[in-house]
């Protein structure tokens, strides 16, 4: 089933999504794309549901295509500080505002949204596999914190994180275990099952 070009076609209306929430490391990082009412293009979809070479190939087509895009990324001193969720808000709002254009509705991906931007909004569970522009900002903020998390991983090699990009895999966790934490590490979750002294 084709994905929304819209939720109301006479309004200027940007996707927002994020990535990185249940990673261990590394920052969160948002997108916001504001595509044409009739732009429509098959392969863009939820990011998850593409693969590496699928998700690479798109990113070039939504730069060129969109009438404005923007990534945006919340520290992990960030995330420490304010929890995931509210970095995770802020990420995307950094992402708004960094649009060339300002939209006059937000779809927002997922069922909540903070902020004190005065653009209204809607939130939509699963909206990256219902809304081109959600699904397309997604595909923006993976492959951006993907492709980061891999240069990253050539000064941190322990700890696989040029393929699990971060999240909590077996190869992440033995890392840890074995060589403590490191910079990019969130200390304000549990990197190990019965954390162990991390270093920190």
């Amino acid at each position: 089933m084709p994905l929304l070009p819209y939720l109301q076609a006479d309004r200027i209306e940007a996707g927002c999504d994020e990535v990185g929430r249940g990673c261990l490391a590394g920052p969160v990082v948002a997108a916001s794309v504001i595509l044409p009412v009739d732009y429509h293009n098959p392969w863009i979809n939820d990011s998850k549901q593409l693969s590496k070479s699928n998700r690479e190939e798109l990113i070039d087509e939504i730069k060129e295509k969109a009438i404005s895009w923007a990534i945006a990324e919340a520290s992990v001193e960030e995330i420490d500080k304010i929890n995931i969720l509210n970095a995770s808000f802020l990420a995307m709002k950094r992402a708004v505002l960094k649009l060339d254009q300002v939209p006059d509705h937000l779809l927002i991906d997922g069922n909540r949204w903070k902020s004190d931007l005065t653009i209204p909004h809607t939130c939509v569970i699963k909206g990256d596999g219902k809304f081109a522009s959600i699904a397309a900002a997604s595909i923006l903020a993976k492959v951006y914190r993907d492709q980061f998390m891999e240069k990253l991983a050539l000064d941190f090699p322990h700890f696989g994180w040029e393929t699990n990009a971060g999240y909590p895999t077996k190869i992440h966790r033995e890392g840890i275990s074995k060589h403590g934490a490191t910079e990019w590490h969130r200390k304000s979750f549990q990197l190990l099952p019965n954390q162990l002294d991390l270093g920190f």
